[in-house]
C-alpha cells in the first residue's frame, strides 16, 4: 500500500502554468526562487522497518542559497581554496604551538639532585 502525503497539495500556480517563455527563462526563474524536492524511501518487511532514506534536494542559484543560509561550499576544503588555506593555516598554528611547548619543556632544567 502506498501512502500519499497531501501536505503540499497546494502548488504555486506560477510554476505550474504553461510555459510561455523559453527553457532559459524557466531555469532562471527556478534558480532565482529556489525549488525544494523532498522525499522518503522506506523499506519494510513484515511491518519491520529495514531501511529509511530521507532525501532533500534544494535547487537554487548561489545567491538564493546564501539568502537561505546555505554556504557549505565556502567552508569545505575540498571545494574552496580559501577554506583549504584557512585549514592549513590553522593546522600550522596548532603545530607551531605544540613545537613551542616542546621547546619550552626541553629548556626547563630538570630537578638535579645533589
Amino acid at each position: 500500500m502506498t501512502d500519499v502525503d497531501h501536505r503540499y497539495a497546494e502548488l504555486d500556480t506560477e510554476l505550474c502554468a504553461p510555459a510561455s517563455g523559453s527553457l532559459a527563462d524557466l531555469l532562471e526563474r527556478v534558480l532565482d526562487k529556489g525549488v525544494v524536492i523532498a522525499g522518503d524511501i522506506k523499506i519494510d518487511l513484515l511491518d519491520i522497518e529495514l531501511l529509511t532514506i530521507r532525501l532533500r534536494l534544494f535547487i537554487a542559484s548561489v545567491d538564493t542559497a546564501k539568502k537561505a543560509g546555505i554556504d557549505w561550499w565556502e567552508t569545505d576544503p575540498a571545494l574552496s581554496s580559501r577554506a583549504a588555506r584557512d585549514e592549513l593555516a590553522e593546522e600550522n598554528a596548532r603545530l607551531r604551538a605544540q613545537l613551542d611547548a616542546l621547546a619550552e619543556a626541553a629548556e626547563e632544567p630538570t630537578g638535579a639532585v645533589r
